[in-house]
């Protein structure tokens, strides 16, 4: 009896154990980024090429994914809504959802799953075919030559993504309300505007901030951390995936208490 219940515990002992490495070890990673980001040399050519990898070639996917949201968001607050004769709120929930939550936490997640994915996946590859070795070999510090110029560059490129998002998402509210839900057009822009607030639009682009930060870490983390082989460049890309995705809505969570709990 006594073997049969230390079996379990063992194995969650283990688990735990692996669980506070491996945040650990990713924290000295990340202190070791924020560390290289403001000591020379610069690669500016890098940093311009993850700017257009990262950012502008996210845009259509992050965009798509707004415009639907934000159409089938003012169909379902309608609905709800109709229930307490409360349709009258769909453009201000609509707007507010979008810039608060919505547009930086499903941006978040789009550009998780395409950039966190290839980031660790191209980095990995470099990893089996002993690129960074030679990096090294060449006296180039491989976490400022690789890592630091993609978590810059997704830093800056997602709050303009968010920005970008907010907008088409409140005009797919916007289109779906005066097409189907037989809105004014003008007074649906009228109350989209007057229920936004300055700080609803600034949480978002902080968190998307946050959000581009968290993506591009755990992409070059899980790369840095590859096994050999293809198996190892698929894992550390799943696991670069699953890790973005929990971390950007813990952290949505965390950013939510801080700005808006009094």
């Amino acid at each position: 009896m006594s073997r049969a219940l230390a079996q379990p515990l063992a194995r969650l002992g283990r688990l735990t154990l692996d669980l506070i490495g491996g945040l650990g070890r990713v924290v000295i990673f990340a202190g070791q980024v924020i560390s290289h980001i403001l000591r020379p040399p610069f690669y500016g050519r890098e940093l311009l090429n993850q700017l257009l990898a990262i950012g502008w070639l996210s845009l259509p996917v992050v965009a798509l994914t707004a415009l639907f949201t934000g159409g089938a968001l003012a169909l379902q607050i309608y609905s709800g809504g109709a229930r307490f004769q409360a349709e009258f709120a769909v453009p201000s929930i609509v707007a507010i959802g979008m810039v608060r939550e919505l547009g930086p936490v499903l941006g978040g997640l789009m550009v998780a799953a395409r950039v966190a994915s290839s980031i660790a996946a191209e980095i990995g590859t470099m990893k089996v075919t002993e690129q960074i070795d030679a990096l090294t070999t060449l006296s180039t510090n491989p976490v400022k030559y690789l890592v630091v110029p993609r978590v810059v560059a997704a830093t800056l490129s997602m709050p303009v993504l968010v920005a970008v998002g907010d907008i088409i998402g409140i005009m797919g509210g916007w289109l779906v309300g005066t097409t189907r839900l037989d809105f004014n057009s003008g007074s649906y822009l009228y109350n989209t505007w007057t229920y936004l607030e300055v700080w609803d639009v600034g949480s978002g682009l902080v968190k998307g901030a946050a959000f581009g930060a968290i993506v591009a870490l755990m992409g070059c983390y899980h790369g840095m951390m590859s096994g050999r082989g293809a198996q190892g460049v698929g894992a550390a890309t799943k696991s670069a995936v699953v890790a973005s995705s929990i971390l950007i809505l813990a952290a949505n969570y965390a950013l939510t208490e801080v700005f808006f709990t009094s």
